[in-house]
Parts: structure tokens; sequence; C-alpha cells
């Protein structure tokens, strides 16, 4: 993703041609990252005949070369990042809406903070969602070490219990550089779209310290969840204008190219609509 800015305002463009995602012929609902390359087309660059004579480089090696031009040649007021955007793995409230029926789950079941068994209030992973989450970091292992897939520089993580977790299993224990540790920072508008669902309602600041020490907490995170209402949402605008206010922090503010970050389907969504 790239990035015009001015004191004022950063467009955003989406340069495509390098992941299958961007490929309308991609099924959404049955494409598998850990059998595509993260999805990255075997293909050739314009700077592989300089960069790569002997064809000894992987296809993320020559990406990243790729990259690094289009960031070495592009004016000033132009960025080119490279955002890994992963989804939480399964919670308690996707398995509920699942044995409840998506009607009865919105119309009912999604305001109560659980039903008496489960609690779903701000969503734990459940245990398959834990696996899932661990076939992402033996998958992310896999790709470090034998396609020198570049490794995030930043991370960044939605405050839903979910988010978190997700995020400590994938990437907790790999092989990435001391200068860019598994460090995330919780980031509040980086949080699914908004809704009287109480699975979307975050849990207290100092509960996030607690269960996930190592994690820096954004500068003027509340205490308390102040963006949640029973019985009110946030329509698909509202969370595109939060998006692009957050994703605008990070182009001013982070100057890493390969940038994590763990977040929500409606998110994720809303993030590329930026």
């Amino acid at each position: 993703m790239s990035a015009a800015d001015s004191p004022e305002y950063i467009k955003y463009s989406t340069i495509t041609g390098f992941f299958q995602q961007d490929d309308p012929a991609t099924n959404a609902s049955t494409f598998n990252y850990s059998a595509t390359n993260f999805g990255l087309i075997n293909r050739t660059y314009l700077t592989d005949s300089e960069y790569d004579p002997g064809h000894t480089k992987t296809q993320w090696q020559r990406f990243e070369h790729q990259v690094y031009l289009y960031n070495r040649e592009s004016g000033f007021c132009v960025q080119y990042k490279v955002f890994y955007l992963g989804r939480h793995g399964e919670g308690i409230h996707n398995a509920a809406e699942t044995f409840y029926g998506t009607p009865a789950w919105n119309c009912y079941w999604s305001e109560k903070d659980g039903n008496g068994t489960v609690v779903w209030a701000d969503a734990h992973l459940t245990n398959t969602g834990i696996a899932q989450a661990q076939s992402a970091n033996a998958f992310w292992a896999s790709e470090i070490s034998k396609q020198k897939i570049p490794t995030p520089q930043t991370y960044y993580t939605s405050p839903l219990d979910r988010c978190l977790a997700t995020a400590n299993i994938t990437f907790s224990g790999l092989n990435v550089p001391s200068r860019h540790p598994f460090i995330p920072e919780v980031k509040e508008v980086f949080r699914e779209g908004i809704s009287g669902h109480t699975c979307d309602r975050r849990s207290s600041k100092n509960y996030i310290h607690e269960n996930f020490p190592a994690y820096i907490i954004e500068p003027g995170f509340s205490e308390n969840d102040l963006l949640w209402e029973p019985l009110h949402g946030e329509t698909p605008t509202d969370q595109d204008i939060r998006s692009k206010t957050v994703l605008d922090e990070v182009f001013f503010n982070d100057d890493s190219t390969y940038i994590s970050i763990t977040s929500h389907s409606g998110e994720i969504a809303s993030i590329l609509r930026g």
C-alpha cells in the first residue's frame, strides 16, 4: 500500500499484481494463505536481472527488493508499506453464533454477556481458535526459514482479547531480528466494527496490562471502553472514517515498511476500503 501525503490529507492506493488477494478470480471464502506463500504471486520483476542474475533468491526476497526500490525511488510525499493483516482465530462468540444461528444471535444472544455456561463478552479464543493461531505461528516459522520472508518491523493489535491472544500465539517464539522484536502496540481504533454485541466490548486497560504485560498500550488509552454502548452501533461510513484516521497515524508516525496488524474481518475490510 502506498500513500501520497500532505500536511492535511493522505491518499491511499493499493499496488496490484503482486498478491493473489488482488485477483478478482480469487475466491476469498476458500483462499488458503498457508498453501499459497501468503498469496504472493510467483512472478518475475523487472529488477530480477540485476538483483538475482543467478536465480538463487526466493520470491519473497525478490519482492522485498522490489519494495525497497519503490521507496528509494519514490518522491518525498510517497511511502510504500506492506501490511500483514491477520484476523483473530475463532472466538467464543463465533462458536455461539454458529450454535444459535445468525438470526437468533443478532436479535437476542449477541446482546447478552453469555448464556450462563460460557461468556462471550470481549470474546476469548476457542480451542479451535488457539489451534488456528498455532498453525499461523508454524507457517510464519516456515516462511522465515525457507522463504526468507521479511518479518514485521512493527506490530499492532486490536484491544479485544481474541486479537491480543491471537497475536501472542502467532508471533511468539519466531526467529525475528532483535532490532524488531515482537512487542505489539495495542491501538483502540483497530478494533472490530462497534455494535451492540457484547463480544465487541473490550476489557479494561488494567486487564490488558495484567494479561499481556509485554504489550505497549498506546497513549490516551482509557481504563474502560468508552466507545461501546448497549444497542448502539457505528455505520460502515463511520468505521471507514476511524479506520483511515488510525491508518493516517501509522503512516505519519511509523517509518516501518513491514507492519503487522492483528484485527477483525470487518475492520480489515474497512482498512482496505481506505
